[in-house]
């Protein structure tokens, strides 16, 4: 099973950004995929989700209305397009795969069965 995330860097504040997890090695038919983050002295926290079929996604609050997860089923691939970033978006993002049987609401960790390699996302003019 690997799950790989990339496409973070360096963008000014208002900037968008497009996070991309690749993932192998398990049925995409059954797994949740989610994007979490962690910001320097800060736990980590969930930030979006997006069903195995793409029917269902959830955003935390923060987040509501400028970031989109979506998912190209053909290359097994979950985006993060990420607009109106402020220097509060600074963190390491990750992604994970939930399976059914541990699924509730794609929010927390514990809900998650693997999980990627963060990558570095800065926010700063």
């Amino acid at each position: 099973v690997q799950l790989q995330a990339s496409g973070g860097g360096l963008v000014q504040p208002g900037e968008s950004l497009r996070l991309s997890c690749e993932y192998s090695g398990f049925n995409p038919d059954n797994y949740y995929i989610g994007w979490f983050r962690k910001a320097p002295g800060k736990v980590r926290e969930g930030v979006s989700g997006i069903s195995a079929s793409g029917d269902n996604t959830y955003y935390t609050d923060s987040v509501k209305g400028r970031f989109t997860i979506s998912r190209d089923f053909a290359e097994t691939t979950v985006f993060s397009q990420m607009t109106s970033r402020t220097p509060e978006d600074t963190a390491i993002y990750y992604c994970a795969a939930a399976n059914p049987w541990t699924l509730m609401k794609g929010e927390e960790e514990h809900e998650y069965e693997y999980w990627g390699q963060g990558t570095q996302v800065t926010v700063s003019s």
